[in-house]
């Protein structure tokens, strides 16, 4: 059997690129293809170096030239890295963010620190929006400690691969009406995720333009504690709409939380922040339930909130309840009639009220430019 040039191309315009969201013919990544009967040589240049997205690339070129060409065809494929060119020590080249089509509003969920319950709250915030009636996506951007997957049990879930326009995307994995994406999905439950910076942010910019997220009126973004490289990624990558700050009351989160909200506001940076949840702000017993003990201090994010001039969201209660629904998939938010359910919905209603009148009185957000200067990372609009 001859196999012609023009099949070849036209089987390669289906695979993506990783993490470009364009197929290897229109990014140019397929620099020659040779035919001769039953052989073919493909030549590919990807800008990625990364052993696994080679070896991702080779197994797609032979599998679909396999299914859509020729079963029994001899595949040769060739790969090379294009050169980089060194920019000058003051000025690296920047990189333009972009929008998702079919995503109306993106919120990060951020915290200063580790441990006040982001996660938490950004789960529930998503089931409670779902169970509203909106179309809701969450992006687990916490690469080296992902929950999402346990949060909503689904942790030995793989996403699927499907065709959009002719392209291969990932599925996220749907529960409790949510779409979801986690770096979880893709590592055993004991593995140990040791990326640097660069690897953790193409990670995440495959999980957000190489996935079939559909028509979304919220895509939640689980960002990692801290403020960090992962968070300047994905704000380099994204307009985000608005961010939401999670903070418990003691004095330890809430410097942290003040960090937290001031890169937001960074002049350079500037995207809105909706607002202050305080999360564990009392804790009341079951046999007493009229009973508030204010474990962590009183009011502390609320204050914080009105120091700093931004909205304060709502307070969620420390109940095991909470603890136990998260650790076995199940979000507390779907417990009908109980005070962690009716606290999660009263700062979800905050948050589209805050997504709305934002919306209303502000341009649209625009993604960052980052650029290198003598070693550090300068955020620029």
């Amino acid at each position: 059997m001859k196999i012609k040039k023009e099949d070849i191309l036209k089987a390669l315009e289906t695979i993506t690129v990783a993490g470009e969201g364009k197929s290897m013919v229109e990014s140019g990544a397929v620099k020659n293809v040779i035919t001769f009967a039953d052989e073919v040589v493909v030549d590919l240049e990807l800008a990625n170096p990364a052993l696994h997205v080679r070896k991702r690339a080779e197994v797609d070129v032979l599998k679909v030239i396999h299914e859509q060409v020729y079963a029994k065809a001899k595949i040769t494929v060739n790969i090379s890295t294009t050169p980089q060119a060194k920019a000058p020590a003051d000025k690296a080249p920047e990189i333009k963010g972009k929008a998702i089509p079919g995503i109306k509003n993106i919120i990060a969920v951020a915290s200063g620190k580790g441990g006040v319950g982001k996660s938490t709250v950004t789960s529930n915030l998503a089931v409670i929006l779902a169970s509203m009636g909106f179309k809701v996506g969450l992006l687990d951007a916490d690469i080296y400690g992902p929950s999402a997957p346990i949060m909503f049990d689904v942790a030995n879930e793989k996403p699927l691969s499907v065709k959009v326009d002719g392209r291969s995307k990932m599925k996220p994995i749907e529960s409790y009406g949510v779409k979801i994406l986690s770096i979880g999905f893709f590592t055993e439950p004991d593995q140990a995720v040791v990326w640097r910076g660069p690897m953790a942010a193409k990670a995440l910019n495959q999980m957000i333009f190489d996935a079939a997220w559909g028509e979304l009126d919220f895509l939640l973004i689980d960002l990692p504690p801290g403020t960090g490289d992962i968070h300047l990624s994905i704000m380099q990558s994204l307009p985000i709409t608005g961010a939401v700050v999670v903070s418990t009351p003691q004095h330890v989160a809430l410097a942290d939380a003040k960090k937290g909200v001031a890169m937001f506001q960074q002049e350079s940076i500037n995207v809105p922040v909706l607002g202050i949840v305080e999360n564990m702000a009392y804790f009341t017993p079951d046999e007493l339930p009229d009973n508030k003990y204010y474990i962590f201090g009183k009011e502390g994010a609320k204050n914080l909130a009105n120091d700093l001039k931004v909205p304060f969201l709502g307070e969620l209660p420390l109940i095991q309840s909470i603890r136990e629904a998260g650790d076995v998939g199940s979000p507390a938010a779907l417990q009908i009639n109980t005070i962690s359910q009716n606290a999660f919905v009263d700062i979800a209603k905050k948050v589209v009220e805050e997504v709305v009148a934002r919306n209303e009185n502000l341009a649209p957000t625009e993604a960052i430019k980052i650029t290198t200067m003598a070693g550090c990372s300068v955020v620029k609009k």
